[in-house]
């Protein structure tokens, strides 16, 4: 059987996680938490996942300062943001720095996200 790409989400909505875990189970193992520090941990025992995506507005963390400490120790990751509000300018000033590759927008679009994750 073909390894499936290990994909990591995290959002803080339980609706979102399930609905990403449906979308995207099939062609990819999707591994998903509901906090920057469930993100860390998952992370921390899945060396192999290759992307990660992050809500924005999360309690205690942010998706951003997730990203940070995820990127820090793991900086071959490919991270992406997905919010349903307007860029802001720290998440322009994050794309400016490549800490994200792309912030895709809410409600998701599922060719667009299975087209990245596949990359």
């Amino acid at each position: 059987m073909l390894n499936k790409k290990k994909i990591l989400y995290i959002d803080d909505e339980k609706i979102n996680v399930q609905l990403f875990q449906i979308n995207f189970s099939r062609n990819f193992e999707v591994f998903i938490g509901c906090s920057g520090k469930d993100g860390l941990l998952l992370l921390d025992n899945n060396l192999d996942i290759e992307v990660v995506v992050s809500d924005m507005k999360m309690p205690e963390m942010n998706g951003l300062e997730f990203i940070e400490l995820a990127k820090e120790k793991y900086p071959d990751k490919r991270y992406y943001m997905l919010t349903g509000f307007d860029i802001t300018d720290e998440i322009q000033d994050a794309l400016n720095n490549n800490l994200i590759l792309k912030c895709l927008k809410k409600p998701f679009n599922l060719n667009e996200i299975e087209k990245i994750l596949n990359e």
